[in-house]
């Protein structure tokens, strides 16, 4: 009995598995606002379900050449008051259809036989608006060219659908016109069209006016540093260009001034960027330095930006410049079960600047762990390490990278970590240990003895070389003194000469006796350690010969002296004394002119 009952449960569930849901779409309302460079699509989907299977899904066919450009697809179901974003996720059908790809749409409930549900989709495409000319004049306004179908391709069947394109101008020059199409004014109005089967297709074209800024950064780099002292660092690096028909010929800046409405139409020469609410220390600058031609204005509920770069911008010339500013932490930092939550916004703050590349780096204080980051579309992600001011094992950094965006993209991201907030007192305190050790440095330096060991030799040599120079300096010192006395001795016999008083010439000769004896006994001991010290075998030779002059000059000028003394008791002339005298003056002077010093 238990078998069959199982036997009869698989049977069931294999014939329930093979019944399948037939959707159709029973009516579309298509909407394309191509005002500016970004394709916007709005498509309203009333899905019925005329098969006996249950429906969870929808299917959405987007040619190629679409699909390239694709940079954002949403869908929405409302419910009473509120309205439900949908799941979209790609998907591959059996039936292989290479010029189409395949999204699935996941309902909120299952589709049953006989019911209905109204889907909002929304698209945005980027470079899908091409110049035509591909090259114009500073003068000329720009056209450009757009390609779609009239119908709405769709992999289910269509009763009835409709199609609007919104024009940024009453300029058309030329659209494709088939049945049920009206223009009027700034809109084309294709249908209705009844009863389309599945993938049906009719290619349009629109060949329009439009001057709007065709701002597209090549690469956009957002770091979002965080501080948990209280700031939030945003630093926005562009690499900006204007992609819309190259500028053909000369650029006339007094035409572009004078006449602008003519004279440079399809350029821009600034851009508005809506920032966070109580931004701070706003700065924008290039490569060159800070520019000046920015205008800033806020309130509690809004900061706006406007920036001209240094030139106008025209088709197909580039800039880059940077822009930075500060927020408060506590208005994007949440704490929630012990982790950290950073919650920012993901895109450019710029209107209607498309990004071929994008990089968000989120710069997380050091010792910042268990790190993980959850946005709103798929994107690229890793990390990496970024040192900075006192920093030791680097900061970590959650890298986002998404390409094809647009401002539909600037939704809230989250990033959650965990912080321990004592390791904020990390930095401080690596400051003061730093000061520190460096007072404490130069506090040792200056006290501790840096010499080389007393014991070693070459220490020893040193102080030797030291004793020997003081030695010397002794010896010098000495000898200066016996050749002071002998000055005043040949004084003594001028005062003679002029005074005649034998007595106090005889005073100041026996004074001068005493003297150099005791300086000649002081400058005996010097001279012996002078000859035994191996450093002073230079000097030694040079010392002793000063030495032995300086007594033989001592000896002749005593004999000099008792020579005049005893010639003026006798009474002898003048030129008797200088003939008495001349040998030994000659010889004095013979000595003082062959002295040399040490």
């Amino acid at each position: 009995m238990t078998f069959r009952f199982h036997l009869l449960l698989l049977l069931i569930a294999i014939i329930s598995a093979s019944v399948q849901a037939e959707l159709t779409l029973s009516k579309v309302d298509r909407k394309i606002d191509l005002s500016s460079h970004i394709v916007r699509v709005t498509s309203t989907l009333k899905v019925e379900n005329l098969g006996p299977g249950v429906a969870s899904e929808v299917l959405l066919a987007v040619p190629d050449y679409q699909a390239n450009n694709l940079a954002d697809l949403r869908a929405v179901i409302n419910e009473g008051k509120s309205s439900i974003v949908l799941h979209i996720e790609h998907f591959s059908p059996e039936v292989s259809r290479p010029e189409f790809t395949f999204y699935s749409i996941s309902l909120t409930k299952e589709l049953e036989k006989g019911q209905s549900v109204t889907l909002d989709v929304f698209s945005a495409f980027t470079h899908s608006v091409i110049p035509f000319p591909e090259e114009i004049t500073q003068a000329d306004s720009q056209l450009v060219l757009y390609k779609d179908s009239a119908y709405f391709v769709s992999p289910h069947a269509v009763k009835v659908q409709t199609l609007r394109i919104k024009l940024p101008s009453a300029r058309v020059e030329s659209y494709t016109n088939i049945q049920n199409t009206k223009l009027n004014g700034t809109s084309i109005r294709y249908g209705p069209y009844e009863n389309l089967p599945p993938f049906s297709s009719s290619p349009i074209t629109v060949h329009f006016e439009n001057n709007r800024p065709f701002a597209v950064a090549k690469q956009l780099v957002r770091e979002i540093e965080i501080s948990h002292w209280g700031n939030v660092q945003v630093t926005e690096h562009y690499r900006l260009f204007h992609g819309g028909a190259l500028n053909k010929g000369g650029f006339s800046r007094i035409n572009y001034q004078s006449r602008q409405v003519i004279g440079g139409i399809s350029s821009f020469r600034s851009l508005l960027a809506r920032l966070p609410p109580r931004a701070h220390s706003v700065y924008y600058r290039d490569e060159i330095g800070n520019i000046s031609t920015s205008h800033l204005w806020g309130d509690s509920r809004k900061t706006e930006l406007e920036i001209e770069p240094r030139y106008p911008m025209f088709g197909g010339w580039r800039t880059s410049f940077t822009i930075g500013y500060g927020l408060p932490l506590h208005d994007f930092l949440f704490e929630s079960e012990g982790k950290h939550l950073l919650d920012i916004t993901f895109g450019c703050p710029m209107e209607e600047v498309v990004i071929d590349e994008l990089f968000v780096k989120v710069v997380l204080p050091e010792g910042s762990k268990d790190i993980s980051a959850s946005t709103p579309f798929p994107t690229k992600q890793w990390q990496e390490v970024k040192f900075s001011h006192l920093d030791i094992v680097g900061r970590p950094v959650v890298v986002l990278q998404k390409t094809n965006v647009v401002p539909e993209h600037n939704l809230h991201f989250q990033v959650h970590y965990r912080f321990n907030n004592l390791s904020l007192l990390m930095e401080p305190m690596m400051l003061i240990s730093g000061f520190f050790f460096l007072f404490v440095s130069c506090i040792v330096y200056m006290r501790v003895d840096m010499s080389v060991s007393k014991t070693s030799a070459s220490y020893q040599a040193k102080l030797q070389w030291e004793e020997m120079q003081a030695t010397v300096q002794q010896a010098r010192s000495i000898i200066n003194r016996c050749l002071a006395i002998h000055d005043k001795l040949d004084a003594s016999l001028r005062d003679l000469s002029r005074t005649g008083d034998v007595q106090q010439c005889k005073a100041t000769r026996k004074a001068a006796d005493g003297m150099l004896k005791e300086l000649s006994k002081e400058l005996k001991p010097l001279l012996g350690v002078l000859q035994s010290s191996p450093q002073a075998s230079q000097i030694w030779p040079k010392v002793e010969e000063l030495a032995v002059k300086e007594r033989e000059m001592q000896e002749r000028l005593m004999l000099k002296h008792s020579m005049v003394v005893d010639s003026f008791e006798k009474k002898s002339g003048g030129r008797d004394i200088e003939n008495r005298i001349a040998s030994h003056q000659q010889k004095i002077l013979a000595l003082s002119m062959r002295s040399t010093t040490f």
